[in-house]
């Protein structure tokens, strides 16, 4: 198990890396709408477990349309983030009404849910790596990554050797002490980054502010990773799917990146 995860690592962190440093914000667009994709073939597969019918084709529309974020003019999105919701919830009830109560409540807010929950989330990566502020997305797009990647190894090597304290029954595995030491990663992780940037990168950004964003993000990325396991859990899965062998499926590795990202974006424009 331990040689598959090693595996799996050290084939897909070079592929990401090359392709977010030769890439642009288009092709990064369409490669964030593919994870998406697959992201939501994983939940809608989990779903069947309960017996839940998402509506799959508004679903894999939704987040197939992330691709031409930058390519869409910014007033025209800016109308459809306004109707978003509202034509969304409308098309959901007319498949209830069509459908004779084929399609159930249940069916629809599952749908929702996992639009919300894939669509929103994974939207924000794009929109930080498109930044062309002072700092461009190309270099903020990383505090993102080892802010998610330095919390989960620290969090698994501390706290499979030293931890205790069970943190929470929504994740056994998980203790208080691998909480804690995967933070103290993160902000290790993040504080390395920035001293490389502001040494050979011409940069200066303040290392007490990534200190304070990098803790910020690591705990909202271990939420994240609770959530995951919460529906998980729900539909009665270990894990999303086996296409990462030893680290399960899509959802199971960008859990923590798909919580970070939005606040990240945030955090980014006020502060950097």
């Amino acid at each position: 198990m331990n040689m598959k995860r090693i595996l799996t690592a050290a084939i897909g962190f070079p592929l990401v890396t090359i392709l977010l440093i030769v890439g642009n914000k288009y092709v990064i667009d369409i490669f964030i709408a593919i994870t998406a994709i697959i992201a939501m073939h994983e939940y809608i597969k989990c779903a069947e477990n309960k017996e839940v019918k998402i509506i799959s084709w508004i679903s894999y529309l939704l987040v197939a349309c992330i691709s031409l974020i930058h390519v869409i003019p910014a007033e025209i999105l800016g109308y459809a983030s306004m109707i978003g919701i509202p034509l969304l919830l409308l098309i959901l009830f007319l498949h209830v009404i069509i459908s004779d109560m084929k399609i159930s409540f249940k069916d629809i807010t599952f749908t929702l849910i996992g639009i919300l929950y894939i669509l929103t989330f994974s939207v924000f990566l794009t929109l930080v790596y498109g930044m062309e502020e002072k700092i461009i997305g190309k270099v903020l797009i990383w505090y993102i990554l080892f802010s998610a990647w330095g919390t989960d190894v620290f969090a698994y090597a501390i706290g499979r050797r030293f931890g205790k304290t069970k943190f929470s029954k929504v994740s056994p595995n998980k203790s208080i002490e691998g909480c804690i030491a995967g933070t103290i990663g993160a902000v290790i992780a993040c504080l390395l980054y920035t001293l490389a940037l502001n040494k050979f990168g011409g940069f200066e950004i303040p290392y007490l502010v990534i200190g304070i964003i990098s803790v910020i993000l690591s705990v909202i990325g271990q939420v994240g990773d609770f959530a995951a396991s919460v529906i998980k859990r729900y539909f009665e899965v270990k894990d999303f799917s086996n296409l990462f062998p030893g680290h399960g499926g899509m959802i199971d590795r960008i859990d923590s990146v798909m919580f970070i990202a939005p606040f990240a974006y945030i955090l980014f424009l006020m502060f950097l």
